[in-house]
């Protein structure tokens, strides 16, 4: 079973909905599937260095009055609790994901790609870290043994990001988290646990 995942390490859902994969991926009896990280900005073309918040986010690009922000973010950093995730906006540090994207792309030549999306997320929802800051991504890759200065220096893996990001516009993906299954079925959103069992225990059966 081959499960392909567009995300983005700047959206909570992905982070909740990955946590609910994993955790329906033990219980799965069956083979263990192939899981395949794919690339998704949510928002491009943000700055690398901005002021924005996560509240100014929602009540400005989502429309949302300032309590309605409040109470939506209370409620993920909830959903996040449930899973063992802590999920702090007052720490989130709004910033450009692209180069994120390239080092989990070039941590699969490593080995080391789940390690590398779990410590990014991480870092960016719990520790209130600068992920689009070159410097800040060589050390937390190091953290996990990985050398990542030389490929920030370049643009390498730029191409394998914007190669997932063109098919999820072929695909016609428009919310994320998506996973797709066999490249035949689909779950989009931060889907409880029994969702995906019950699609895993179908495929396999």
């Amino acid at each position: 079973m081959k499960i392909e995942i567009w995300f983005d390490v700047a959206c909570p859902y992905c982070y909740i909905g990955l946590k609910h994969l994993e955790n329906s991926i033990k219980l799965h009896s069956g083979e263990q599937p192939n899981v395949v990280l794919r690339s998704f900005e949510l928002d491009p073309e943000i700055a690398v260095d901005n002021n924005d918040t996560q509240y100014i986010t929602l009540t400005r690009q989502y429309k949302l009055s300032p309590l309605r922000a409040k109470q939506t973010i209370d409620t993920i950093a909830a959903a996040g609790h449930s899973v063992g995730l802590i999920i702090d906006f007052d720490k989130v540090i709004r910033t450009n994901t692209f180069d994120a994207h390239r080092l989990i792309h070039f941590a699969v030549d490593e080995g080391k790609q789940v390690e590398m999306n779990n410590r990014i997320f991480r870092a960016y929802f719990e520790e209130g870290k600068h992920i689009g800051s070159k410097k800040q991504l060589i050390t937390l890759a190091s953290e996990i043994g990985i050398d990542a200065k030389p490929l920030l220096e370049s643009d390498n893996y730029s191409a394998e990001v914007r190669a997932d990001e063109h098919r999820a516009q072929r695909i016609g993906i428009g919310k994320i988290p998506f996973f797709l299954f066999n490249e035949k079925y689909s779950i989009t959103g931060a889907q409880p646990v029994a969702v995906f069992a019950e699609l895993m225990k179908r495929i396999s059966d």
